[in-house]
């Protein structure tokens, strides 16, 4: 569904690159995560896939039509994203229902009271929420809001941008379910990415890891959690990650 070949991408045509040579493909209707550090472009490829950053090199196609830097409204309708921060992605002064009413009228389709109530209920909200402000909604609640208008135009694809991280542990713990779900009822393609290999180990079959802006490693989900890595960065990010609930734990029973 996904490919991308040798992309570099840079935030100004005249800056040096951010992003080199970053090959890997999705398949359709699975969940492939991008891994690493903060600062290691994973958010950038995902921009560069999305349309937002026009500024790269490479190949990148969706299933199977190779995509230019500028991307065609039927793009937008197949392949949506879901950013990290649900509070910054919506607008404060806009109701939920205009929200999500909104993509239908980018996309010249009808809009109607029974679609975003639909919307609602897929992600597991009350369509009484729709009348309601981002401000008076939970982290969660808006998180599910952002997923639903993502829903709504029924895409193929979605982006998926440190989608839990802004959310309390419980939570997260809610959404990752929701997202798992989805993905399983409506065939969906996800590109997850995320610093949390916990993360992406629940959701994803496929993992590439990232490090100043290249791919050292690529792997499936059972290698990774056996532990077999090559790479001396992918075995120092695991170890980190694992050391870094007890050392949660240590300092607990410390105190």
């Amino acid at each position: 569904m996904i490919t991308v070949d040798n992309l570099t991408v840079r935030f100004a045509p005249s800056t040096p690159p951010v992003v080199r040579g970053v090959s890997f493909a999705v398949d359709k209707g699975t969940a492939f995560g991008l891994v690493g550090e903060s600062g290691c472009g994973k958010s950038t490829v995902l921009r560069a896939i999305s349309g937002l950053n026009g500024n790269y090199g490479g190949r990148i196609a969706l299933d199977g039509e190779e995509l230019g830097p500028r991307r065609s409204r039927a793009f937008f309708r197949r392949v949506q994203m879901v950013f990290q921060d649900p509070y910054g992605s919506l607008h404060p002064r806009k109701t939920i229902r205009a929200q999500l009413m909104e993509p239908l009228r980018n996309q010249w389709l009808d809009r109607s009271t029974a679609q975003t109530d639909d919307a609602l209920r897929a992600v597991g909200l009350d369509t009484a929420l729709s009348y309601r402000f981002p401000h008076q909604l939970s982290g969660g609640q808006r998180q599910r809001v952002a997923i639903a208008r993502a829903l709504i135009l029924d895409p193929d694809v979605l982006l998926l941008d440190e989608p839990t991280s802004a959310l309390d542990v419980s939570v997260q713990a809610e959404i990752l379910n929701l997202l798992s779900d989805l993905r399983q009822e409506r065939g969906l393609t996800y590109l997850l990415v995320s610093h949390d290999l916990a993360v992406i180990a629940h959701m994803c079959s496929r993992v590439a890891i990232m490090q100043a802006g290249v791919i050292v490693e690529e792997v499936d989900i059972e290698q990774l959690r056996r532990g077999e890595l090559e790479h001396p960065y992918s075995r120092q990010l695991l170890a980190a990650s694992q050391s870094y609930g007890r050392q949660d734990e240590g300092a607990l029973l410390r105190s």
